[in-house]
């Protein structure tokens, strides 16, 4: 299956065009080298005051820690998840060292995964990242500290073919790929009057 390049009202870099969430991966695993550059592109994200309030627990297809972590999926996302290369959890700790709130710690975790994500797209894998987990099971299952929390799931792979994956699936995966005009959400100056 090749790439579905998404069609952009103004133009965008090809690799932020090129970006979607397969279900769809290949039976190909990632050498140590690939997935150290992930997390490596991770580490260099953008961080409130430094502090990098982000941590990964990964693990590739054929281990034991591979099938703890699908076991955390809910089922519709366990269901094509297992074929992905790796499996990881995006954990963040909500608290600076002194203990008070970091009210910054989910988006800096966020921008850690995008720049994981276009690590990624430029090593040729893709990423789906997913909502669909158990957190709790998570902590008890991945051996997670009380202050930190599991916030996404992420399977990584190479590209496979929509024709694998179960019927039930393969019209989402060939699915036309929208999103709202940056109109609905861009404003300029100011936000606009609510009765509008």
């Amino acid at each position: 299956m090749s790439s579905r390049i998404a069609i952009t009202d103004d133009p965008i870099d090809p690799a932020l065009a090129s970006r979607w969430s397969p279900r769809a991966f290949a039976d190909r695993t990632i050498e140590e080298q690939t997935i150290a550059s992930l997390f490596e592109a991770a580490r260099w994200a953008p961080s409130a005051n430094n502090l990098q309030p982000w941590a990964f627990i990964h693990a590739s297809r054929g281990t034991e820690g591979f099938d703890r972590l699908r076991g955390c999926l809910k089922e519709s996302n366990a269901l094509w998840a297992g074929k992905a290369a790796i499996l990881a959890l995006a954990i963040v700790r909500p608290t600076k060292p002194d203990g008070s709130v970091n009210p910054h710690a989910r988006y800096d975790l966020g921008q850690a995964v995008a720049h994981l994500t276009f690590q990624a797209i430029a090593l040729g894998l893709h990423v789906h990242q997913m909502a669909g987990f158990d957190p709790e099971r998570a902590r008890t299952r991945m051996n997670i500290p009380h202050d930190h929390e599991a916030v996404a799931a992420i399977a990584i792979g190479y590209l496979g073919e929509a024709s694998d994956l179960p019927a039930s699936l393969q019209e989402k995966e060939r699915a036309a790929r929208t999103r709202r005009p940056a109109k609905s959400f861009v404003f300029r100056g100011q936000w606009p009057d609510h009765d509008q």
